[in-house]
């Protein structure tokens, strides 16, 4: 992967929208306002009321156009199904998601789908998410019909050759199936599905962690390319906090369906302030063999969302808990200059 200097990440960039050109300055995209995303949960007959699991419990942060927002947190935590909830794969419970000001919340039917190809989603499991019975040229194809944006079929063929040629691909490669291909050029056929319909924004669902290392740093590469060349923004779903730290401009960190942690990337990695982060960013491996920076070993597994504790959702598991950690709910809060966190002890 690219330095983060050559990334360019932690800078602003242009961007072009019709006749007018942003330079040097972030435009806020999006806006999310306490979003929720609950579930009933089964449980067993004559428990009591019925169980709710709270994938994601009043979340809240916005999201420049141009820029890389990372989420990092265990498996389990919401990542997914906040992005999902976003770009209305799921339907959310509750709170307010603005997109250019306006509440998708509130869409539906043909107003929503005039909406999604400005939002799109690049997926987790580069296996599962290509119709095994749908060539390359009619999978992107598929896109280009629905929103009417191109006319006839020379058009429609041009269109995906380009887009093949985009995202490193042959052109060729659009008469193939996507069982003919590798992990790494089918997660490619992903991307240039997201962007046939040239979306402003794409949430990025750990589009790497089923790749090679190696084809992980091609993937990576190309998506910054892209977000330079063409002024996408990105939301960054992942677990693994060094690639998150590559490529994002600010980062989050998710725990139990909340945001424990926000911060600029260089600053959330160099001076974490909340217990959980530091042991996420404890666990990176470390280069350099005489680093004498020690492992935070976390005790337990993470608390189930149908039945979080009460007070910090982390006091469980963090070895600085205290008396006021278990009865009451930290609140978000700015503890430095665009530095968020949610402890009492931060």
């Amino acid at each position: 992967m690219r330095s983060s200097r050559d990334a360019g990440f932690g800078a602003p960039i242009g961007i072009e929208r019709g006749n007018f050109r942003f330079e040097n300055i972030f435009v806020s995209l999006l806006e999310v306002q306490e979003l929720k995303a609950h579930f009933p949960a089964r449980q067993a007959l004559f428990a009591g009321p019925p169980a709710v699991a709270k994938a994601v419990d009043g979340v809240s942060f916005t999201l420049d156009a141009g820029e890389t927002l990372g989420l990092v947190g265990e498996s389990g935590c919401g990542k997914t199904t906040l992005g999902r909830a976003i770009v209305r794969l799921i339907e959310p419970t509750s709170g307010v998601i603005r997109f250019h000001g306006e509440d998708l919340t509130r869409l539906r039917g043909a107003r929503l789908r005039a909406r999604r190809r400005l939002f799109q989603m690049i997926f987790q499991d580069p296996y599962g998410c290509l119709d095994p019975m749908m060539t390359v040229g009619g999978i992107l194809g598929e896109a280009l019909e629905i929103h009417r944006l191109v006319a006839g079929k020379k058009a429609r063929q041009q269109r995906i050759e380009e887009l093949l040629t985009v995202v490193g691909l042959d052109s060729a490669h659009a008469r193939r199936y996507p069982h003919e291909f590798s992990g790494g050029q089918r997660q490619r056929i992903g991307i240039a599905r997201a962007l046939a319909v040239e979306p402003q924004l794409i949430v990025c669902d750990e589009p790497v962690s089923a790749l090679d290392v190696s084809v992980q740093a091609q993937i990576i590469n190309l998506l910054q390319d892209l977000q330079q060349q063409r002024g996408i923004t990105f939301l960054f779903i992942a677990h693994d906090l060094a690639v998150v730290r590559h490529i994002s401009r600010r980062m989050m960190v998710m725990y139990l369906g909340r945001i424990v942690e926000s911060a600029a990337a260089p600053i959330l990695v160099q001076t974490p302030k909340h217990p959980y982060t530091q042991a996420l960013i404890s666990a990176v491996p470390v280069v350099n063999p005489t680093s004498k920076r020690s492992r935070i070993v976390l005790t337990g597994d993470a608390p189930s969302p149908v039945h979080p504790p009460a007070g910090c959702p982390f006091h469980p598991r963090c070895p600085l808990a205290q008396r006021d950690c278990r009865l009451q709910v930290p609140v978000l809060r700015e503890v430095a200059p665009g530095h968020h966190v949610s402890c009492h002890l931060a």
